[in-house]
Order: structure tokens, then sequence, then C-alpha cells
């Protein structure tokens, strides 16, 4: 079966300019926007997830964007969520450059395959320079939805 980012992101799980301006504080956005959507069972659970995975090594893959992600059982099925920082949040990115655009994925903890392919095609995908131009000047959630669906392999 192959896995369809756009099939998992929801567009009730976009937030087009987030108000955050930090790592954390943007990463607790974004959950409570998912927890206040029902798409996410337990925000604190999760928070406390994505907390210990950024603890590891951060998040932030360079180029403008962040993919903070977690397996956790505050969620019950791989889940994405998308948000976009006009003036940028600090992920401490490897090129040290800020997040405009930030992926947040979430799996159970027992869909590791599926955690681990939706991690891999989310980066192919976001390596295409035109793609996160596309997404930077995207007007509204279907804009965002149509440029994954038209983008994904």
């Amino acid at each position: 079966m192959e896995l369809k980012i756009s099939e998992y992101l929801k567009l009730e799980a976009i937030i087009m300019d987030i108000k955050a301006k930090e790592k954390i504080a943007a990463i607790d956005e974004l959950v409570e926007h998912m927890v206040a959507k029902k798409l996410v069972r337990d925000g604190k659970a999760f928070i406390k997830a994505l907390a210990k995975r950024e603890n590891l090594e951060s998040t932030g893959i360079g180029d403008g964007i962040a993919i903070p992600h977690a397996r956790t059982d505050a969620v019950q099925d791989l889940i994405f969520a998308f948000a976009r920082s006009p003036e940028g949040i600090d992920f401490s990115s490897i090129d040290g450059k800020p997040s405009h655009i930030i992926f947040l994925i979430a799996s159970p903890e027992g869909k590791k395959s599926e955690y681990i392919m939706a991690l891999a095609k989310l980066s192919r995908l976001l390596r295409k320079h035109p793609v996160r131009e596309l997404l930077r000047d995207a007007k509204n959630p279907k804009e965002i939805m149509e440029i994954i669906r038209k983008n994904e392999e």
C-alpha cells in the first residue's frame, strides 16, 4: 500500500499563520489546535512525546522546514498537521536558518513502519524547492492540500 501524505493531512489540521514565535510554543499551538479539532486524544501526552523527541535531536531539517514528530498512543492513527510561520521559528535547523514550514507527524506506538515511511515520504516531497515555494505562497488550506496532492509521488 502506497502511503499518501494527502490522506493523513486534514484541512482542519492546517494553520496558515501560526502565532508562536519559538519552537516549544509552536509545537504547543499545533497540538492544542489538533486537540480542539478532535484529531488528538491526549494533548499533554503528545506534547511530552514531541518534547522528548525534540531533545534527542532537532527536527529542523533546513531549507526553512521543521518536522516535529513522535510515536504516541495519544493518537489513534497516523496523522499530519501543517503550520506556516511568515517570520520563521528557530528549530535549531542544521543550516541555522529559521523554519517557515512546519509539518507535525504523530503515529501510534504500534505503527512504526508507517511512521518511518511517512517521515521519508514527507522529507522527499520537501526536498523539492518548487514545492517549498508553493507551500510558502499558498493562500489557504485547500491550496496546501492541492500542492501536496499534485507533488507527492
